[in-house]
């Protein structure tokens, strides 16, 4: 087979045409024909100024040739659809997918030995994992890291957590509008990801545990010397890789490597759109993710990192604490230590030689968690037959067990409209629901599921109650909110037939949700239901024509792999 320059020809009928045509053009931009016989590893940059988090992405695959360049091999910056969850309307997930068939078809059809891949802000990671998988070349990842935190009369403060805390305060009328400004200068103050465990770094953090990036790296600050370091190292493993024809993702992502995940996503009390994000990334491997023996890795593993949502710490504390391959050394008894990595070691081989530094406040010893366990739960019952995820480290555990009137809205539209009329039938009591807001009914399956509380509510100092819907939840949010709701209610899911009034039972110990509605009622409401009307054409009309549910991950069901 073919390597470097001479590979993947366009195909003219003449094959010495075609590489007559491509020398030519490499002429054109400065090459000699000695680069003809080098390795070449693909650089995929999601630079783009309307994606913030990224704006240090030139200077990390600046960093990334160098170390090619230092192996022996050659480096080609190429760019990709870049995603930012602020920047992308209706929401990034909607577009997730177009990322990842958009980077299968690159590096499938570039002259390619090899792949490095720069991700960071929530679906990039996911959708390079996905399109490299599905291409099955040799690839490995660096994420562009977190901001450091800001600091605000005296606090901490890390996007987008305290985003939501302020934001909720304001709507209570308990923080004014000048010292809401104040305090969002500082709540961005570097370049980066969020610097909480939300979903860009829980997806860094899964991308090392399934053995995509090198270790220590997924937790680097963006603006540290330490990320060019790991970004020059990542070039010259990406050369190493390109010279070698391996590893190949396929030999990566094993059901071993997925568990692992689920242990790191329980001990980290990581983002729950992770679990839709692993079952897209397992099933281009055509490997099911499974949701139930995640729920049972939470009731045995506990959350170990005090990192905010769920604790006080942030992103650059983790990792000057030690990073993932110290958690990984705690949480060993329930990791499978012979998973392999792209470094050519194992997950046991890396605890094994890691520094023996650890700073128990951060990442915490296991007889001293933040959470004893059950960080993410899975439930099922009539209302959820395809499962519902609850993020129980970071919701009120005094609804745990739950039982109210359902509040329903019909849409986001119909959220915004009436969540905050002083006339609103709602009570601490009431358990609020938002459908027709999951893959198809939104479409794209937003982060809106953790529903405002209502002003006159919050008002009076309330700051949780029960709510759920089809939709998804930031990983940087908190409350009890029940997500992922499936069958969704645009495809005919039970969510469909809840009324206002209906009784809503969250039982989270016995992991279920069930509405206490009988099924003659239940099948005379589904015989009035009628599916909502679909786009007409283009990329909307492919997605909601195409898209899974929520505990397959939402992707579109003709990529998935064999089994």
């Amino acid at each position: 087979m073919k390597k470097g320059l001479r590979s993947r020809l366009a195909q003219y009928g003449d094959e010495e045409f075609a590489f007559f045509l491509r020398r030519g053009f490499l002429k054109g931009a400065g090459f000699t024909d000695d680069a003809l016989d080098l390795p070449i590893v693909g650089i995929l940059s999601t630079a783009s100024d309307f994606n913030p988090c990224h704006k240090t992405a030139p200077q990390v695959a600046e960093a990334i040739s160098r170390g090619v360049r230092m192996a022996g091999a050659l480096p080609f910056v190429f760019p990709t659809v870049s995603l930012h969850e602020a920047f992308s309307y209706p929401t990034s997930m909607l577009l997730r997918n177009l990322m990842a068939m958009d980077v299968e078809e690159m590096i499938s059809a570039l002259p390619l030995d090899a792949v490095v891949l720069i991700g960071g802000c929530d679906k990039t990671i996911p959708a390079e994992l996905m399109g490299a998988i599905s291409a099955d070349m040799p690839a490995i990842i660096v994420n562009v890291g977190s901001m450091l935190a800001g600091k605000h009369e005296g606090t901490r403060l890390g996007a987008c957590t305290d985003c939501r805390r302020l934001w909720a305060q304001f709507r209570a009328g308990t923080l004014e509008g000048p010292d809401l400004n104040r305090a969002h200068d500082q709540l961005m103050p570097t370049s980066g990801t969020c610097m909480v465990m939300g979903t860009a770094s829980t997806m860094a953090c899964m991308a090392e545990t399934i053995g995509f990036m090198l270790p220590g790296s997924a937790t680097a600050p963006a603006v540290s010397s330490d990320r060019w370091r790991f970004a020059e190292a990542t070039g010259k493993r990406a050369a190493e890789m390109a010279r070698t024809g391996g590893p190949r993702p396929s030999e990566l992502l094993t059901k071993a490597a997925l568990r692992n995940a689920s242990v790191v996503l329980q001990a980290t009390s990581g983002s729950t759109n992770a679990l839709v994000h692993l079952a897209a990334i397992a099933g281009r491997a055509g490997i099911t993710y499974d949701l139930q023996e995640l729920d049972r890795i939470g009731r045995d593993v506990p959350v170990l990192l005090d990192l905010k949502p769920a604790g006080m710490n942030f992103m650059e504390d983790f990792h000057a604490g030690g990073s993932l391959p110290s958690l990984w050394r705690r949480l060993k008894d329930h990791l499978d230590l012979s998973a392999k990595t792209v470094n050519g070691e194992t997950i046991g081989e890396i605890i094994a030689r890691w520094p023996p530094y650890v700073d128990d406040k951060v990442i915490r010893p296991l007889d001293n968690p933040l959470v004893k366990g059950e960080a993410i739960g899975i439930l099922t019952g009539n209302l959820a037959p395809g499962g519902a995820a609850i993020k129980l480290a970071s919701a009120t555990p005094e609804l745990f067990q739950h039982e109210g009137a359902a509040l329903v809205f019909e849409s986001l539209e119909d959220l915004e409209k009436r969540i905050d009329d002083p006339n609103l039938n709602v009570t601490p009591q009431t358990v609020m629901v938002l459908r027709n807001a999951g893959p198809i009914g939104a479409p794209g399956m937003p982060e809106a599921g953790a529903l405002p509380i209502p002003k006159k509510l919050g008002s009076k100092g309330l700051k949780d109650m029960v709510r759920l819907s089809d939709a998804r939840m930031s990983g940087t949010a908190f409350g009890t909110v029940v997500l992922h709701v499936s069958p969704e209610a645009a495809a005919g899911g039970p969510l469909a037939l809840v009324r206002d009034g209906d009784r809503i039972e969250l039982d989270t110990k016995g992991r279920k949700l069930n509405l206490k509605v009988d099924d003659a009622e239940l099948a005379k409401r589904r015989a009035q239901w009628k599916p909502p009307q679909k786009p007409a054409r283009g990329y909307l009309r492919l997605y909601t024509d195409r898209v899974t549910q929520a505990e397959h991950g939402c992707d579109f069901d003709f990529l998935a792999g064999e089994k």
